[in-house]
C-alpha cells in the first residue's frame, strides 16, 4: 500500500499526519511504529490519521458529545500504542487540516476535534493555535517517581488533562539536566494505564509580569523522552499552580527542549479548564509503501 504522508512539530513534538477520511485504511501497531522508527522509517513521536468522526468506532462518543465533531484525531504513540490525546498533536492536526482543504478555519475561529480523550476545541490565533483541553484533576497522593541520574526518589503529583501525567519538581536546572531519561522514569505506585513524567524547575523568579515560569522535561508513555509535550506542559503548570496556593497565576510559560508553550487556566460555566498554546509547522510531504 502506498501512504502518502505529512511530517510535522509542535515545538519539536514531531508527528507523521495521512488522510483518511473515510475510515479505509488499516494500520496495525507494528505498521505505525515502523512508520514512526527514526531509522528504518520516516520517524515521529506519533503518528495522526485524519479520519471523520463517523467512519470510526471511537468517533461514535465524540459525535453524541458534540455533533459539530465531523473530524477525529486518531493518534498513537511511537511504539504503535493509542493515546487519548495530544496537545501539541493537536495544534499540528489543526494546521494539516487546514492546508489540505478539509476544514477552513480563520483566525480567530474554532473547530471541534474528537479525540479518545473527548472532544477538544481548536482555535486559530496569530502565533498558531490555542486548544481548550477540558476540564481537569489534580490528584494528592502518596506517589513517588525514580530516574537515572536522579539521586534519591522524589515525591510526584498525579494530573490529568484527557490523559495521565505525573509531575516532579526538582531543585535547579543542573539537577533537571542530568537527568538521563533514555530509561522511563519508575513510578510507585505504578498508574494502571502508564503516565507521561514530567521533571520541572520553576524559574527565579517565579512570576513575571503576572505570568508563571517553569522549565520541564517529560518522557512520554510510549515514546520515550521527546523535546515537548503539550500536555505534560499543561500539567506541570497545574502542579507548580498548585504547590503556589491560592495566589498564583493563572498564565503561564512553559520551556522545554523544543520551544515554548502557554497554558492559561479559563474559568467556564462547567469549571476550570486548562488550554495550551503554540506554534504547529508542517515540514514536508512524501509517500511510503507499506
Amino acid at each position: 500500500m502506498e501512504l502518502r504522508f505529512t511530517k510535522g512539530h509542535g515545538t519539536g513534538n514531531d508527528f507523521v499526519l495521512f488522510s483518511d477520511p473515510d475510515g479505509a485504511i488499516e494500520l496495525d501497531a507494528d505498521d505505525i511504529a515502523g512508520i514512526a522508527d527514526r531509522h528504518f522509517g520516516v520517524g515521529a513521536d506519533g503518528v495522526i490519521r485524519a479520519v471523520r468522526s463517523a467512519r470510526l468506532p471511537a468517533g461514535a462518543d465524540a459525535l453524541a458529545e458534540d455533533a459539530a465533531a465531523e473530524w477525529f484525531m486518531d493518534y498513537h504513540n511511537a511504539d504503535g500504542s493509542p493515546a487519548e490525546m495530544c496537545g501539541n498533536g493537536i495544534r499540528v492536526y489543526g494546521s494539516y487540516l487546514i492546508e489540505n482543504g478539509l476544514i477552513e478555519l480563520a483566525e480567530g475561529e474554532s473547530v471541534a476535534i474528537g479525540t479518545r480523550g473527548g472532544v477538544r476545541r481548536l482555535t486559530r490565533t496569530a502565533e498558531g493555535f490555542e486548544v481548550d483541553l477540558g476540564p481537569f484533576v489534580v490528584l494528592d497522593g502518596d506517589v513517588t517517581v525514580s530516574a537515572r541520574h536522579l539521586e534519591v526518589a522524589r515525591p510526584g503529583l498525579p494530573v490529568g488533562v484527557g490523559n495521565p501525567h505525573v509531575v516532579v519538581a526538582l531543585a535547579d536546572d543542573a539537577e533537571l539536566d542530568a537527568i538521563d531519561l533514555s530509561e522511563a522514569p519508575g513510578v510507585s505506585p505504578a498508574p494502571p494505564d502508564g503516565a507521561n513524567v514530567e521533571f520541572v524547575v520553576p524559574a527565579d523568579p517565579l512570576v513575571l509580569d503576572g505570568v508563571g515560569r517553569i522549565r520541564m522535561r517529560v518522557h512520554e508513555r510510549g515514546s520515550g523522552e521527546t523535546l515537548s509535550c503539550g500536555t505534560g506542559a499543561a500539567a506541570a503548570a497545574l502542579a507548580i499552580r498548585h504547590w503556589a496556593g491560592a495566589n498564583a497565576p493563572d498564565a503561564w510559560r512553559v520551556e522545554v527542549p523544543g520551544g515554548v508553550l502557554g497554558v492559561r487556566v479559563l474559568a467556564t460555566p462547567e469549571g476550570d479548564h486548562v488550554a495550551l498554546s503554540g506554534p504547529a509547522e508542517l515540514v514536508f510531504e512524501g509517500t511510503l509503501e507499506i
